[in-house]
């Protein structure tokens, strides 16, 4: 066997998330008669509270989805907006250009509305249905796993920094410890009380009731305790802003790789960014350099680089910023691109951007350079991933997330709504810089790859900018080299790190490339000798990602469900 686990193959349906209670969520959901999209939900629903270092139940999630009944991709953003109150100007005002952790990186928290809207128009069971397993890993507790006692052990100092952290995180006046149940008891009851609203309004049919849960977060008392906790705190998020929060629907942006289509999310978060990456990259001439060989591990490197170089100076919320989407995506841009990966040289540092309306492959560069930040660099806040294929050939990909020690718990209602605003710039003149009524630029993004009549393939990682760059590792692995969905998720793979940073402060790291140790070190000097900055990993790291990811051969009718061992994912199907 090439893997440490066996592919997870069935003939019915397919979930695999990045916590196998999870998972099981999900599972017990498809089983019960449920849709991908249902199963999708309690599986995303579950993550925010059995992931609770780097997931929050009032956090983003963002989803893809391909329903068979349409024959069409879709994508629900899950990413809320700055409240209304806040001013362009205010971090460079107010905080020396930085955006501080606490509650004024909140944004109207976007998941319960992403959920509710997904079940709306394609699902077919109930909130308090789906959310049923979250609610009893809430109340009754789970126990906790060993990267998760990591995590709160290693960020011990900041959830110090609030009374209802410490509560709830540090519940023995410590980090909890592997194997101890972890217990939420206000997230259970938030949770019920949507479930218990959605129950009393159902006599008026399924959508009233679907409408009704989201009112009890939006405007009911949960949204009435989320507007106290932020006047008394210091926040801005207020009862008007949720109120008319809508996260809706979008188009997704899509390319080719052979005769395989694949689809992301918009500029809004670094969906593109693989797409880019993917029309830089040639599989014939990858598969003859060979799998994670120097001269593979330094094409894909480059193209990733020269991929984030047009993320810094484009992406960005693309109600309010003018993204050339459809320009960066083209063909014609992209041989234009790829001319500048030298097959011998790395770029010493992040490739200057392109001008893609004007085919150019460089444009002017604007203000001043970037600065370097020390070599030093601390792990991303993270996020988690599920995907879903059921009987009827419906697809589910959603990437939920939120870190719970970068912003105070409301402890009435067990929740942290949103700190994504970490992932803005205090400069309002950058694509992501802070607005009123604006997105930030997310770093979860789920993708789904599709081969008319013969694959389906929904799949996504937690990991902040490592994101892109694993799930481009196994997408080739899989359809470049020909690996099994496990050996593809479980191969050894490398990241850049030569650009600003999503989150604040934006960490910019020229040149460095961290490879896993199971890639010969001999590999790794042959890149040092080509201009990276190498440094090394351990054998296995959670911070390579965890990408997940189900492959239906819709020839044969078998799936194959993937989860990635850096972290406690799991797939389960039947």
């Amino acid at each position: 066997m090439k893997s440490h686990r066996p592919t997870i193959m069935g003939t019915r349906h397919m979930v695999a998330a990045t916590h196998y209670l999870a998972a099981e969520a999900g599972f017990r959901i498809l089983e019960a008669g449920g849709n991908a999209i249902d199963a999708g939900v309690a599986a995303g629903i579950a993550l925010g509270v059995v992931q609770p270092e780097y997931v929050n139940v009032a956090g983003v999630a963002p989803i893809m989805l391909y329903s068979a009944a349409d024959d069409r991709v879709f994508t629900i953003p899950g990413l809320g907006t700055w409240p209304m109150a806040i001013e362009r100007d205010h971090f460079q005002r107010h905080h020396g250009g930085e955006i501080p952790p606490g509650i004024l990186r909140t944004v109207v928290p976007a998941a319960p509305d992403a959920w509710i809207t997904a079940l709306e128009r394609f699902g077919t069971m109930s909130f308090g249905d789906v959310a049923h397993s979250a609610i009893g890993f809430a109340r009754d507790g789970f126990p906790v796993y060993p990267l998760m006692s990591e995590i709160i052990t290693e960020h011990e100092a900041e959830y110090r920094m609030w009374p209802s952290n410490i509560a709830l995180y540090l519940p023995k006046g410590r980090p909890p410890r592997a194997g101890e149940v972890f217990v939420q008891k206000a997230l259970g009851a938030t949770l019920q009380h949507m479930a218990d609203q959605e129950a009393a309004a159902r006599h008026r049919g399924r959508e009233a009731g679907l409408a009704a849960a989201r009112d009890a977060f939006y405007r009911g008392d949960i949204a009435r305790a989320i507007v106290k906790f932020q006047q008394e705190n210091g926040g801005l998020l207020s009862a008007d802003d949720l109120a008319n929060y809508r996260s809706g629907f979008d188009e997704p942006v899509e390319t080719s790789f052979g005769d395989i289509k694949l689809y992301a999310c918009g500029p809004w978060c670094q969906g593109p960014s693989l797409l880019q990456a993917m029309n830089l990259l040639d599989g014939a001439e990858l598969r003859k350099l060979g799998h994670n060989s120097p001269g593979y591990l330094h094409r894909v490197t480059e193209a990733v680089k020269l991929a984030f170089a047009d993320r810094e100076a484009y992406f960005g919320d693309p109600r309010m910023v003018d993204v050339p989407v459809e320009a960066l995506l083209s063909r014609d841009y992209a041989r234009q691109r790829r001319e500048m990966i030298r097959p011998d040289r790395a770029w010493p540092e992040m490739p200057p951007a392109g001008d893609p309306r004007k085919l150019a492959a460089e444009r002017r560069t604007r203000g001043s350079g970037l600065v370097p930040e020390r070599a030093f660099m601390a792990p991303e806040i993270d996020t988690s991933h599920v995907s879903v294929i059921d009987r009827h050939g419906n697809v589910f990909a959603a990437t939920p997330s939120d870190a719970s020690y970068s912003a105070p718990v409301i402890p009435e209602l067990g929740i942290i709504p949103s700190s994504r605003g970490s992932q803005n710039w205090a400069d309002p003149d950058h694509p992501s810089g802070v607005a009123p009524g604006k997105r930030p630029r997310l770093t979860p993004s789920p993708a789904i790859a599709m081969q008319p009549g013969k694959m389906k393939m929904p799949f996504g990682t937690p990991g902040g900018d490592v994101q892109t760059q694993a799930m481009l590792q196994v997408f080739m692995n899989i359809h470049v080299f020909g690996m099994e969905a496990q050996e593809a998720v479980e191969a050894p793979r490398g990241a850049s790190y030569s650009f600003p940073g999503s989150f604040e402060p934006h960490s910019y790291h020229p040149g460095l490339l961290y490879l896993e140790s199971r890639i010969d070190k001999s590999t790794g000097d042959a890149l040092g000798r080509m201009g990276h900055k190498v440094d090394w990993w351990p054998e296995w790291t959670w911070l390579a990602g965890a990408v997940c990811t189900v492959v239906a051969d819709e020839q044969s009718g078998v799936l194959k469900g993937a989860a990635d061992p850096r972290r406690p994912s799991y797939a389960v199907g039947l």
